[in-house]
């Protein structure tokens, strides 16, 4: 038992090994709220809403476990950056 679970964590480690990466899907579900609406309200709301759902745990999950570990042990990006966050307007 114990030589199954440290087998697990050697693996998990060897496969999270470049997790730390760019998080462009995570980053394109921002951008993309961000980019919603004009009025900063309303991209509060679906942005609270989008983690109610969960979209963005899931893509920071999705980014952190799969996409980043690809581009890490590939070379390549799997998804396309985002581009610079636009951040808020402040125009309400």
């Amino acid at each position: 038992m114990k030589i199954k679970k440290l087998l697990g964590v050697a693996l998990l480690a060897l496969g999270l090994g470049g997790c730390l990466g760019p998080d462009h899907l995570y980053g394109s579900v921002k951008n993309w709220n961000a980019g919603l609406s004009k009025k900063d309200w309303v991209n509060e709301i679906v942005f609270v809403g989008l983690y109610i759902i969960p979209v963005y745990p899931i893509a920071l999950f999705g980014d952190v476990v799969v996409f980043n570990t690809i581009g890490y042990w590939t070379g390549d990006d799997t998804i396309n950056d985002p581009g610079k966050f636009p951040g808020f307007t402040r125009k309400d």
